[in-house]
């Protein structure tokens, strides 16, 4: 079992967290734009943008194949009656969605030129490191067949990370 708090019965604690960076990062592109000189304004919008929509791809993928399982909720606990998510994207990545967060907020950044947006999708990639680990303590719990499922694929991004 996980060292990591269950932040309430089902990790409703760590949704919210969750929440707040999400809000801090969208809020810091904004609030604190940079700005790319020249050519370099055009390379990192263009490749923000693309993480953006490849960001928003995974996650898509992620959640209809959550659905498929009848897996989907917004908490990390798993549901009773749910089963393990193995095929279609689950096949080649654990946590889609939380990879597809971070590549947006990795985007937002780029787009915004935004050091502290930046700064915020890191502390994402860390907050969803530890989530991910407390949430696959239950997922280990509640299916026999975890370990052998997580030991042979991606956390997050395919073929990546």
């Amino acid at each position: 079992m996980s060292n990591l708090p269950s932040l309430g019965p089902r990790g409703e604690g760590w949704v919210a967290i969750q929440m707040v960076l999400f809000a801090l990062i969208a809020i810091s592109g904004l609030a604190l734009p940079g700005g790319w000189a020249g050519s370099a304004s055009v390379v990192t919008t263009g490749t923000g943008g693309l993480l953006i929509l490849a960001g928003g791809a995974l996650a898509v993928v992620g959640v209809l194949g959550l659905q498929e399982s009848d897996a989907l909720t917004v908490v990390p606990h798993p549901r009773d009656d749910a089963r393990l998510a193995t095929t279609s994207i689950y096949g080649l990545v654990r946590h889609p969605i939380y990879g597809g967060l971070i590549l947006g907020a990795l985007g937002w950044a780029l787009v915004r030129a935004s050091l502290a947006a930046g700064a915020g999708a890191a502390v994402l990639l860390v907050f969803f490191e530890l989530k991910r680990r407390r949430e696959e303590a239950w997922l280990e719990a509640r299916f026999p067949g975890y370990v052998e499922y997580r030991d042979r694929t991606r956390r997050f991004i395919p073929w990546v990370l």
